[in-house]
């Protein structure tokens, strides 16, 4: 006879699954996993950089923008060194006919430091308010006019260091200053100058100190009295930031732009 199987069913136990614990940082490490996961690698080598000008290219170079322009001239208007000093100062962050407008009527009437003291800080603040960052351009106009007179007998100096020492005067209105002024061959990078430095291969660096240098290196003596000029003027007028005139520039066969429209 077959044995009665008992009635009662044995209990099994079940394990249930713990729920997995989420916190921000694991979410963040699977987020950063999976855009790095979607993110391509470049392929082939990185791009080269632009072969350096030679010598008789850099020459060729400056001795068309000589025959185009044989005397350049710097476009901030000026009666003298000390107005000139004032203009290029008052330059940064402006337009050089922006400042033009301003100094019109204020430099015929304030030509000396002496001058411009007498006139007052609020008649100079009036003047110069159409300028960016007027304000405090009136009170270094005012600071370095007193320190030139201190300092310089009311002239100003032919000494870079000097120049730099006075309130809102750095390294490129100083090499205006000795290049128009006093015909010192100084460079003095812009935005303009430093835009063509590099985009051109010319001189490129990161910093217009780089730029200032490398152009210092690769220019002879006879073309550096308006070198600056040359290239600020090609800047603003043909090499521009954002259509640059590329159809009519006069270097286009020597530039190492790899976008230009030639």
């Amino acid at each position: 006879m077959a044995k009665k199987t008992s009635g009662t069913v044995s209990k099994t136990r079940v394990m249930k699954a713990k729920p997995v614990k989420t916190t921000k940082s694991s979410v963040a490490k699977v987020s950063t996993s999976a855009a790095r996961s979607q993110v391509q690698k470049p392929k082939g080598p990185k791009p080269k950089p632009p072969k350096p000008w030679t010598a008789v290219e850099v020459v060729e170079a400056f001795t068309r923008f000589r025959s185009a322009n044989p005397e350049p001239k710097g476009e901030l208007e000026h009666l003298n060194p000390y107005t000139l000093l004032v203009a290029v100062a008052l330059s940064a962050q402006a337009t050089d006919a922006g400042v033009n407008k301003a100094t019109r009527n204020l430099f015929p009437i304030a030509d000396t430091p002496q001058k411009m003291i007498a006139l007052g800080e609020d008649h100079v603040r009036d003047a110069i308010k159409t300028i960016g960052l007027y304000r405090n351009k009136a009170k270094n106009v005012m600071a370095l006019s007193r320190l030139l007179i201190e300092r310089h007998g009311g002239e100003g100096p032919r000494d870079r260091d000097a120049l730099e020492a006075l309130p809102g005067v750095g390294r490129k209105t100083a090499n205006v200053v000795l290049n128009m002024a006093f015909g010192e061959p100084t460079i003095a990078v812009d935005t303009h100058l430093f835009r063509v430095g590099n985009r051109t291969g010319l001189a490129p660096g990161k910093t217009p100190l780089e730029v200032e240098l490398g152009l210092e290196r690769i220019i002879p003596a006879e073309f550096k009295r308006h070198a600056h000029h040359w290239l600020i003027l090609h800047g603003r007028y043909i090499c521009m930031a954002r259509k640059p005139r590329c159809d009519v520039c006069l270097i286009n066969d020597l530039c190492r732009w790899p976008e230009k429209a030639v």
